[in-house]
């Protein structure tokens, strides 16, 4: 197996022309390079210099290959426009890195995913990261068959011996119906998408049911895509009539969505005419043109979730129960509620 880096127009350096340039055997050159193998302190450092010399380095892809361990966490991800997607993976991957592991993108938004997850399987990586709204269940079913280590964010298991990361949704939503009621609101909805996810299902109903224990009659709307148009056309729906004065949507993009359509479209003034509050916790609910009240996950709790899972001994293919942990969330008050 020839396994380097481009050399130029000479092609690849190998681990062949290290072998022979230090003087070595080609397996001598392999276990100069594997993490616990045995060779002698001369050996390696003719090879370690004569690698300098040629700019070589290890293709850890073609090795993992061939059964060695890998250094690839596999992301699955859906939604990558999304600014709180965009922040998890921007700290996740630099977190692996520090750590010597290495990031494989998934878009589970591609029409046909099974190459890549062929890919994933083939490269035997170190697990699958499946992150919130993302993939569809073949996929998951696909890791499981060939016994892939896998880390569910926001997802059920659905049986699986798998690994589980939970944001306490069901408590983040129920702070913001504490934070409504705290403040005299009693004409409250909650709006998410369409899209039954498990996270979102989760937030609305965690809201509904505070309502529903303080014996408030709660509207809800579910439709659109959990984004800012989705936003916009539910302030268009109930507030030219004053149906509501608190909105609580399950995620930010769609509470910035309804926060300015009703400031600067509609002239409703926030908060005195209509409370609102997020989920997630993105950069731009801060921004003071928007000071958004949010429940905000926290994002190096997530990361290190994912790190302590990693580093944790995987049990056998099919025993045990996996890890299960849970990130914590806060209700970060500003100034639209």
């Amino acid at each position: 197996m020839s396994e380097g880096i481009p050399a130029g127009r000479g092609g690849f350096v190998t681990a062949l022309d290290v072998a022979r340039r230090a003087g070595v055997s080609r397996s001598a050159v392999s276990r100069t390079f594997t993490p616990g193998a045995s060779v002698s302190e001369p050996v390696r450092r003719k090879v370690v210099a004569a690698a300098e010399e040629l700019g070589y380095s290890v293709n850890r892809l073609a090795r993992s290959l061939h059964g060695a361990p890998s250094d690839l966490v596999a992301l699955v991800v859906s939604n990558l426009s999304e600014p709180f997607i965009a922040t998890q993976l921007d700290a996740l991957s630099a977190a692996l890195m520090e750590r010597g592991l290495h990031t494989l993108l998934l878009n589970a938004g591609a029409r046909d995913m099974s190459a890549l997850m062929t890919l994933v399987l083939e490269y035997r990586v170190r697990a699958v990261v499946v992150l919130s709204g993302a993939p569809p269940a073949e996929i998951v079913e696909q890791c499981q068959r060939g016994n892939q280590r896998m880390i569910l964010v926001n997802r059920d298991a659905g049986g699986m011996v798998v690994d589980r990361i939970r944001t306490q949704d069901v408590g983040g939503s129920r702070m913001a119906g504490e934070h409504f009621l705290a403040r005299g609101r009693r004409r409250p909805v909650v709006i998410r998408s369409a899209a039954r996810t498990p996270t979102r299902l989760r937030r609305a109903q965690g809201f509904l049911a505070r309502m529903d224990e303080a014996g408030i009659a709660c509207r809800e709307i579910a439709d659109g895509a959990d984004d800012y148009a989705a936003g916009a056309a539910a302030a268009r729906a109930l507030l030219p009539d004053g149906l509501v004065d608190a909105a609580f949507c399950v995620t930010d993009r769609t509470a910035l969505g309804f926060l300015n359509t009703a400031r600067h479209e509609l002239g409703v003034a926030v908060p005195d005419d209509v409370a609102v509050i997020g989920f997630d916790g993105i950069a731009e609910a801060g921004w003071p043109s928007h000071a958004l009240t949010t429940v905000a996950q926290s994002v190096p709790d997530f990361v290190q979730a994912v790190v302590r899972i990693l580093e944790t001994p995987r049990e056998g293919p099919g025993t045990g129960d996996g890890l299960s942990l849970e990130v914590p969330v806060q209700l970060v008050v500003r100034g639209s509620s």
